[in-house]
């Protein structure tokens, strides 16, 4: 029976979620998931969303051998039970008309059905001939940061440890190579050194360019949260154009595209002619340098660098900031010196804790490694930075853009520890894989968009494409689709469904939906999350780590992939974690990972607690325990 004190409060909550739903479109609420009319026996699995790079905590509903429900999961710390609309849908494919269920091979310009043996026979055959006449650096594969941290694991040792060739990069290099030189070119250190739970802690919030409210909604639900329980909590919103974040915000600043860099800087100078630098910090922690200015924009078939970066110390820092007064600035961004003034006393406040958050706005600026090293610019100049609210926060747009191709290395340079242009990482990676570390490469070949200009070129023979759809992402595909068109390019395309990039592949094949295989992602805060297998996939199809291991073995290097079929998932986990034994990145075990909504490295075996802010010696026990702090 519902009194009138029960039908009041049932009334308020439904007002707050409608305006809340208006603000943040498609969320989805725990309250409404429990009212929900499902009925039956429903087997509820865990798991991460698959969908974006924030990785809420997900349960599938699963019933008579289906996925037929979805709900958050209220122990997910990043989430806590919410979701938004990517979240609630992303079991409708499942069993969509047009799944690939069949390998496809192409005969005579028509694609024609085969077993899932046939098919990795050819494929295996192809690269191998194409070995043998052409040599190791004729053959590719392109994978994704939506890849599990298995499949991206076993496509490096099978590129790198077994045929010999960095032949191997990723879709993540076209949104987040920006974000990792900025960490590098700052830190020498990938990947942020906070959490999410920074939101709980801060009073100031600023978004550089980044459309919360639409792209990470569940994250900004969490700050309009703190918002509405805490007094003087501050959303700035940065941006080139007005969004539903802007009118959430209480505070919306536009600008002139591009014109974010002079902001920046002008932050900067106005910290230090106020006096509001932390002196002690930037003593103690901070070397200056000035960075490479002739880096082209990407254009050029195998542009190298021609520059360096040169050490300058605070005085030169200062004098060249002398440039991006305010009342200057101003002419140039379209934002008043009165709006960049009171940025830089939010930053400049010691009282004030501060967030700065942005995505693929600075990501994928032309001049994204910049800004990236602007923005940490600031924090650095105030020290607000490795504690519980106060730091830059680059998020992420693929479920494991992090926990695969940063962690992993699914790059041309990376080893899942280190680079391969380091001797010690390379033989450490030929001391895990049991190969000549003399076999791994010491030089990069090509990055994304180079791999497919050396498609172009004929250089590349044999292209092998995972969980990504390249012809539609990236640049100038009017050329890279009359490439892969090309006899000179044999192209074998791994996907859930056709794509235009399927289109082109002389070979198709079904690939598993993620709760169709068990495995494992990371997410933006250095979260890894498991899942097992939920359901069966349909016809054929089969997960993209168990296919690149079958043509491994069918190419002779069985004796590298012993893993068993049933339970490789975890086998390749265990073996990766081997790369990351140590305080600075110790990866939890799997066990652990079953039982926990994530677990944030590194991980503390002694406690079996995550390490939510890294080079902060009161939270991270790789640092040194005599400094505060120890980047």
């Amino acid at each position: 029976m519902m009194n009138r004190r029960n039908f009041l409060k049932k009334a308020a909550a439904a007002s707050a979620m409608a305006a809340a739903a208006t603000m943040i479109p498609g969320i989805l609420f725990a309250s409404d998931q429990e009212d929900s009319n499902l009925s039956g026996d429903i087997n509820w699995i865990k798991g991460p969303c698959r969908f974006c790079g924030v990785g809420c905590g997900v349960l599938i509903g699963t019933q008579n051998g289906k996925a037929v429900a979805v709900k958050g999961d209220p122990n997910s710390s990043v989430n806590k039970g919410l979701l938004c609309v990517k979240g609630y849908h992303q079991i409708m494919c499942t069993s969509s008309a047009d799944r690939l269920t069949k390998p496809l091979v192409k005969k005579n310009g028509k694609y024609v059905e085969t077993s899932m043996e046939e098919a990795l026979d050819l494929v295996a055959s192809k690269m191998k001939e194409t070995i043998e006449k052409h040599g190791k650096d004729s053959v590719a594969m392109y994978t994704s940061g939506q890849s599990t941290i298995p499949e991206g694991y076993v496509a490096s040792k099978f590129m790198k440890g077994a045929i010999g060739t960095n032949n191997l990069d990723c879709n993540a290099r076209l949104c987040m190579a920006s974000a990792v030189t900025g960490f590098l070119t700052t830190f020498g250190a990938d990947e942020p050194m906070g959490c999410y739970e920074d939101i709980e802690h801060a009073n100031v919030f600023v978004l550089w360019g980044n459309n919360m409210a639409e792209m990470h909604p569940v994250l900004f639900s969490r700050m309009l949260d703190n918002r509405l329980t805490r007094k003087n909590v501050r959303i700035i919103d940065l941006a080139t154009r007005t969004t539903r974040t802007s009118k959430a915000a209480d505070k919306s600043i536009l600008f002139k595209p591009q014109a974010d860099l002079a902001i920046a800087n002008a932050i900067c100078y106005e910290l230090i002619n106020n006096g509001w630098v932390n002196h002690n910090f930037v003593e103690k922690h901070i070397a200056f340098s000035k960075g490479k200015t002739n880096i082209g924009y990407g254009l050029e078939d195998k542009f190298k660098f021609k520059d360096k970066a040169e050490p300058i110390d605070f005085d030169q820092y200062k004098t060249f900031l002398k440039d991006y007064r305010p009342d200057k600035v101003e002419a140039i961004t379209g934002v008043s010196a009165k709006d960049i003034k009171y940025l830089a006393s939010l930053y400049g406040n010691p009282n004030l804790k501060v967030v700065s958050f942005w995505c693929m706005g600075l990501n994928q600026h032309t001049r994204g490694t910049w800004m990236n090293n602007l923005v940490y610019n600031i924090h650095l100049l105030t020290g607000k930075i490795s504690q519980p609210g106060n730091g830059p926060f680059s998020l992420t747009g693929q479920p494991s853009a992090c926990g695969t191709a940063r962690e992993v290395g699914t790059f041309t340079h990376k080893l899942p520890k280190g680079v391969v242009m380091n001797e010690k990482h390379r033989k450490l990676a030929a001391k895990i894989w049991k190969v000549p570390y003399e076999r791994i490469p010491a030089k990069p070949t090509y990055h994304a968009t180079e791999m497919f200009r050396a498609v172009d070129r004929g250089d590349i023979k044999f292209i092998w494409t995972q969980v990504t759809n390249p012809l539609v992402s990236l640049p100038k595909t009017s050329r890279y689709r009359p490439a892969m068109e090309k006899d000179s390019c044999f192209v074998v395309v791994s996907d859930v469904f056709p794509t235009p990039t399927s289109d082109v592949a002389d070979v198709i094949l079904p690939a598993a939906w993620h709760v169709e295989k068990s495995g494992m992602y990371g997410n933006s805060e250095r979260r890894t999350q498991y899942w097992d297998k939920m359901v069966e996939a349909p016809g054929e199809a089969t997960p993209d780590a168990w296919m690149t291991i079958e043509v491994a073995r069918r190419m002779g290097y069985g004796d590298l992939f012993p893993y068993s079929k049933e339970n490789h998932h975890e086998e390749i986990y265990n073996e990766y974690r081997q790369f990351h034994v140590g305080k600075k990145h110790n990866m939890a075990p799997v066990e652990v990972l079953k039982k926990q909504s994530g677990v944030i490295w590194p991980y503390i075996e002694e406690t079996g607690k995550s390490t939510q802010w890294r080079f902060n010696s009161k939270y991270d026990p790789a640092c040194d325990s005599t400094k505060d702090f120890d980047f």
